[in-house]
């Protein structure tokens, strides 16, 4: 039976993996973005980077098929992407100068505005999160496993409230997120995504 246990590093293949493979509200996105490791150098590898002690895999012996992971402090995070992170990465992805022309440029985009993820509706939930699983993982507990690890870990660190964001066209997602407890927290400058928001509560 698969089973939930904290992040490891032999796991950064798996995580990138599952991060493309549902990258695309959900669905598979390895026809959209020929770097495969684009996705998680925006929404997973910097994660673990920061704060291992928040990410957690499903284990499906010894392989990782799913994950929760995210950071306590979203300003923090923020400072330290600007500082830390985004030098890393600027010659394998430099900023576009023009319009976005595809999808893969459009994210690069998205990895050069990391305050992007300072939004003022949801200041009052200071931790955010990502959680992904791997199709044949979903509908069967293990999305609500991760959520539940995750959430006990925020709560163990004093922090009361987390937040997150969607493509507003993963009506599945949405679902699952309403299932778990979140409420949505309306961003009207932000029509194409939806953000959830709740406290740290067990479920």
């Amino acid at each position: 039976m698969p089973v939930v246990r904290p992040y490891r590093p032999a796991d950064r293949s798996a995580l990138v993996d599952i991060c493309v493979r549902t990258g695309d509200a959900g669905e598979d996105a390895r026809a959209l973005y020929p770097d495969p490791e684009l996705l998680a150098n925006i929404f997973a590898l910097p994660y673990v980077e920061y704060e291992p002690q928040l990410a957690f895999v499903v284990d499906d012996g010894g392989q990782a098929v799913g994950y929760v992971l995210g950071t306590s402090d979203t300003p923090a995070y923020v400072t330290w992407l600007r500082r830390e992170w985004l030098p890393t990465l600027s010659r394998r992805y430099p900023p576009p100068t023009g319009r976005p022309a595809t999808r893969a440029e459009g994210m690069i985009a998205l990895l050069h505005q990391p305050e992007r993820i300072l939004v003022p509706e949801v200041a009052a939930y200071p931790a955010h999160l990502h959680i992904d699983l791997l199709p044949a993982y979903q509908g069967a507990g293990n999305g609500r496993a991760l959520m539940t690890t995750f959430l006990a870990a925020l709560a163990r660190a004093g922090i009361t409230a987390v937040h997150l964001g969607m493509a507003s066209t993963n009506t599945r997602a949405g679902a699952f997120y309403g299932r778990m407890g979140f409420h949505e927290i309306p961003v009207p400058a932000q029509p194409d995504s939806t953000y959830f928001g709740r406290s740290t509560d067990p479920l």
